[in-house]
């Protein structure tokens, strides 16, 4: 029977600081941990499970799921929903579980996009994947061109006012939809609350302004909205694992999936061993730099990791020791960064 850490909330070097989400009063552990890849029916459940109760333990209260992970689609809700049902369901009201709906997930014309026919009965199909009445945030997963803005941000107020949700937000959309989205809530009544945007030092989109003059990041802080980062280290590339250009054979850069063996272009290895080296002064991995570094700014609340071993868990989580940076570390950094090319969601969603 799993008994959690009682120290998981103390301030130790082993657990989390929590930060205000916007203008809202709920607050995250700085580092959540994301089921995107590595918690479907591909990983062995005692695995996952492990992972899971690690990242409990250290103080990691945000577990961010959505209706597609896996794979195959689905299955990581049906995972953690297991570990809810058999560890975790006596800490149900210390989590703070999301999920999301936008991307593809059955056949026919209702299966994926931005509808309140599907982002509502996805959000069903969610809660019962994971056993629960409710998730804490419900996200639209990306901008969807062909339906009503309207439309879908009314679905997600029909999610709060229905109590199958408690927290509203939005995913990939560009600072300009971001500002469209907002207008419409208000005058709805729903308070859109979070962003989930991906951020990292080779994938900084949202620091640029778009169509409306404001870049993202400006957009949120304007308007109270809090930032979760996903991706901070670039699906992996941000690691030691890629420093000589080499592509390990265990690698996800070898599977050639979602994330291609193109990223590790020999523009984006130089701006990594460069990084390193800033890293291995900081007496930080490449990997906690880069995620110290997403977290430099107050507006982002929380970014999520996910991690495929015990160990890479614990290294991830004690970037969080040390997030401070002198001026001339982050001129360091701005002179080290390149654009990578690695925003894979722009065209579907923060391009529109």
């Amino acid at each position: 029977m799993y008994i959690a850490n009682p120290d998981r909330y103390s301030d130790t070097p082993e657990t989390q600081p929590y930060r205000k989400v916007g203008r809202s009063g709920l607050t995250l552990p700085a580092i959540s941990l994301g089921l995107w890849q590595n918690f479907g029916d591909n990983t062995a459940f005692d695995l996952q499970r492990s992972i899971v109760l690690r990242a409990f333990d250290r103080g990691v209260t945000h577990f961010d799921l959505a209706n597609n992970y896996g794979p195959p689609p689905g299955s990581a809700e049906a995972s953690f929903g297991k570990m809810l049902s058999s560890d975790l369901k006596p800490y149900r009201d210390e989590l703070i579980i999301s999920t999301k709906a936008g991307y593809n997930m059955w056949p026919g014309p209702y299966g994926e996009g931005g509808s309140r026919k599907y982002v509502l009965a996805s959000l069903d199909q969610s809660l019962s994947r994971l056993g629960l009445d409710y998730v804490d945030i419900f996200y639209s997963h990306r901008f969807d061109p062909e339906t009503p803005l309207e439309e879908t941000i009314g679905a997600l107020k029909t999610a709060v006012e229905s109590g199958r949700a408690l927290y509203a937000g939005i995913s990939s959309y560009s600072a300009s939809r971001t500002l469209e989205a907002l207008k419409i809530a208000r005058g709805i009544g729903l308070d859109l609350l979070i962003h989930q945007p991906s951020y990292s030092l080779l994938n900084r989109w949202i620091e640029r302004p778009d169509s409306s003059g404001l870049s993202l990041l400006e957009v949120c802080a304007q308007e109270e909205l809090g930032v979760i980062g996903f991706s901070p280290l670039a699906q992996g590339l941000l690691t030691k694992k890629y420093l000589t250009g080499e592509i390990p054979q265990d690698s996800r850069a070898a599977q050639d999936g979602s994330f291609s063996k193109n990223f590790v272009s020999a523009q984006n290895v130089t701006a990594l061993q460069n990084l390193n080296d800033i890293a291995m002064r900081r007496g930080q991995s490449l990997a906690q730099m880069a995620i110290s570094w997403a977290l430099r700014d107050e507006v982002v609340s929380s970014v999520v990791l996910g991690a495929r071993t015990i160990a890479q868990l614990n290294e991830n989580l004690d970037s969080a020791q040390n997030l401070a940076f002198t001026a001339s570390e982050l001129a360091e950094i701005d002179n080290s960064c390149v654009e990578g090319g690695l925003n894979l969601w722009a065209p579907r969603s923060s391009d529109l």
